[in-house]
């Protein structure tokens, strides 16, 4: 049942970092959430309205609270466990909206501070769309930029530059038969999933929504407009992000998850592109009926929720690494964060491997593949790490927190 909670002038409900998996509820008075600007070190606060939850994202996504709630005055508040409230959101359509939005937009605020850092010029729509096409055609996947430029021709059919985008999508076409020509016999398999969440989308009533795509198929392109969303019923996704016109990996989706919701809820412009790593499968839903379906089931609206509550504290963390100014520090929060990420059975155990390559660990910090490997050689010439063609030794994890602490002047992280 949910507990009414009684918290006397300057009583902290909750600190920042604990571990605290209750939803609250202002009932009366007046809490005070405050934590510490990301970028610039400086204290925010933010104060909760009455009848409004706070602790959310941190008891849905099962990670430290990212802030410290204090009752400003006399305070009742209601204290209800992830399940408790998940019963209540799953009753109340003008909530499941709300906090879908709220969250949605949250989360973009994090992809343009992230962006901004990474110096990544702002373009228009078209004009982003092109560059992602010309960077996948740079790379030599062919495929994904002929889909591209496809779909540029589709969204813009006026744009002055039809014939030149038409003859780039047909040299990408010719090119892309080549190499498929040249790979005759490759074969990719399809994964799927277990995902108990997926029976429900099993049922005959949601196949007229299912698409299928093959290898390198670009199923939703960066800068294109919004105007669907998707669930993976088998095989996996792959994420990519056009930075600088060159081409970023950001993440890969499996079976049981959503990808293009985010452009649904805020009318914005696809922030990545999202493209079939094998043979894949996904139920696609529309704009229309994107309320409907979520509001009709509230299972899919818990899902979104929680997946953004990940998302925006995985954005948050990788946000954290690119403001650190001291490279050899910042590649030690890489680390960190790997750690965080594939936590061990053994918490003695001092080493650890990461499969990843130097690619990735410039991807997350953040710099070229250049200065990173400079960067990393010195932590070889010390014995802190051993790097090998796909994977990475560091021979004890402690040292990466020691050098991060001392070199980037958080010690009380």
């Amino acid at each position: 049942m949910p507990k009414a909670m009684q918290y006397t002038k300057g009583s902290i409900i909750y600190f920042e970092g604990d571990r605290d998996e209750r939803v609250f509820i202002l009932q009366q008075g007046v809490v005070l959430l405050s934590s510490t600007d990301i970028e610039t070190g400086q204290a925010v606060a933010e104060q909760v309205r009455s009848s409004e939850f706070f602790g959310v994202k941190s008891a849905f996504g099962h990670f430290p609270r990212e802030e410290t709630a204090t009752a400003l005055v006399p305070t009742i508040v209601i204290a209800l466990t992830v399940q408790e409230f998940e019963v209540l959101f799953s009753n109340n359509k003008q909530l499941i909206m709300k906090m879908l939005r709220v969250f949605s937009n949250q989360l973009r605020q994090i992809h343009k501070k992230t962006e901004s850092i990474l110096n990544n010029t702002s373009t228009d729509q078209q004009t982003g769309m092109l560059a992602v096409a010309k960077a996948f055609f740079d790379d030599e996947q062919y495929r994904s930029a002929c889909d591209v430029y496809l779909k540029f021709l589709t969204r813009y059919p006026n744009t002055p530059k039809r014939d030149e985008v038409a003859a780039l999508y047909t040299e990408s076409k010719l090119k892309n038969e080549r190499l498929q020509a040249h790979q005759k016999g490759q074969v990719f398999v399809d994964e799927t999933g277990g995902d108990s969440s997926l029976k429900v989308f099993s049922l005959p009533a949601f196949e007229r929504f299912a698409k299928e795509y093959e290898n390198g198929q670009v199923i939703i392109a960066e800068y294109e407009p919004g105007d669907s969303f998707y669930l993976i019923q088998s095989g996996k996704v792959r994420l990519v992000k056009c930075v600088n016109d060159t081409l970023k990996n950001l993440d890969i989706l499996k079976p049981g998850e959503f990808f293009g919701e985010m452009a649904i809820l805020d009318n914005s412009p696809r922030s990545a592109t999202c493209m079939a790593a094998g043979h894949v499968k996904c139920l696609e839903f529309n704009k229309e009926n994107f309320e409907l379906l979520i509001t009709g089931n509230p299972q899919i609206a818990l899902v979104l929720l929680k997946l953004f509550c990940k998302r925006i504290y995985d954005q948050k963390r990788r946000f954290r690494i690119l403001v650190v100014k001291d490279l050899q520090a910042r590649l030690a929060d890489v680390f960190l964060m790997l750690d965080e990420m594939n936590p061990v059975s053994n918490a003695s155990e001092k080493m650890r491997r990461f499969n990843v390559t130097i690619s990735d660990i410039a991807h997350w910090a953040g710099l070229s593949q250049e200065i990173t490997h400079e960067e990393l050689n010195k932590l070889v010439e010390k014995r802190k790490i051993e790097i090998f063609e796909n994977y990475v030794i560091v021979s004890n994890i402690n040292d990466m927190k020691r050098m991060y602490d001392t070199r980037s002047g958080n010690i009380n992280r």
